[in-house]
């Protein structure tokens, strides 16, 4: 767990919305909202969980956040500069204090290109201008990540999943950024590297004072790594607050259905199975009123109504449900 962490955003979002049209046919359009109204802060030095099914829209977000994908709406600011405003000379400017580490290493990764040509790239790009001095640099990335100067002339293909994911993690640090998304970083590995990982990024978290935007599917792993959670369902937030706050008091039925199918880490905590009826809506069109109304054991037919938004439960968690009280 990283240090308790300063009070100023480093990261504000605010109503960022991202939909895809969608044309079936000559008169047939539509578009799937992907993101809908979302909002919250990244502080500095700290970890933000991201959790939510498969569908929820955790990806997007964190392609939306760093304009690798243009929202539909809404506002991001990074370190008081808004990102979404910003011309290309001031968004490459930007892209040097946010980067992402990908879940993929090895398509990541130009499999043409070595590891120090890879690098080196980076490096570059970050403001190193000497030859020389780039080769220190990228020797110096990674030893950072676990690695050696022997590996800077091999090519990807001759390297296992775990030690790809560290070079990812060097060239994500190449440019001396202030904010990384690290979208599922350890999806793809194998369950006995996946622990190597996570360690690696907390040790540079901490050293570095880094601000990460973990998303995962893995509740355990989130709360693990987290100091806050979000999580997400179909677009939308329904639940944000401290890692021991969702786990321990989750005030949203979605949330508490999530953690009811996972193990927990404290080992005398039990939880009973809940199984959600049904399968995610189609975000392309999304029920009316509460999003999960549908799915949830709680729904009364005014929750078709309107929609909840987040409200304060206790403080710092936030909830968007109209029968928070029940849980």
């Amino acid at each position: 767990m990283s240090a308790a962490p300063q009070i100023s955003p480093l990261v504000s979002i605010e109503g960022l919305s991202k939909h895809f049209p969608v044309r079936g046919g000559l008169f047939r359009r539509g578009a799937v909202r992907a993101l809908d109204d979302v909002s919250f802060t990244v502080r500095r030095g700290e970890i933000v969980g991201l959790v939510g099914e498969s569908g929820s829209g955790k990806s997007t977000l964190g392609r939306a956040i760093l304009r690798l994908i243009e929202p539909t709406g809404g506002r991001v600011k990074f370190d008081g500069v808004d990102v979404l405003s910003a011309r290309p000379p001031a968004l490459r400017a930007l892209r040097r204090r946010m980067q992402i580490i990908f879940q993929d290493p090895y398509g990541s990764l130009d499999p043409r290109r070595d590891v120090a040509s890879s690098l080196n790239e980076a490096v570059a790009a970050g403001g190193v201008e000497d030859a020389n001095d780039r080769r220190d640099r990228v020797a110096d990335l990674l030893r950072q990540v676990g690695l050696g100067a022997e590996h800077m002339h091999r090519y990807p293909h001759e390297f296992s999943g775990g030690q790809r994911q560290r070079i990812g993690i060097a060239r994500a640090l190449a440019v001396s950024p202030s904010f990384i998304v690290a979208d599922e970083p350890v999806s793809a590995l194998d369950v006995s590297v996946q622990a190597q990982i996570v360690n690696l990024l907390l040790d540079l978290q901490e050293q570095l004072g880094l601000a990460i935007l973990f998303i995962s599917h893995d509740l355990n792993l989130v709360e693990y790594v987290s100091d806050r959670v979000i999580v997400l369902y179909l677009g939308r937030i329904v639940e944000i607050g401290s890692a021991r706050q969702i786990y321990e008091e989750p005030k949203h039925p979605y949330t508490e259905a999530l953690l009811s199918t996972a193990t927990a880490l404290d080992a005398t905590t039990k939880r009973r199975p809940i199984v959600l009826t049904g399968e995610m809506p189609s975000p392309a069109a999304p029920p009316s009123g509460c999003v999960f109304r549908t799915r949830c054991r709680y729904a009364l037919p005014e929750c078709a109504e309107s929609r909840p938004l987040l409200r304060l439960v206790a403080d710092g968690h936030e909830t968007a449900c109209f029968r928070s009280d029940i849980l």
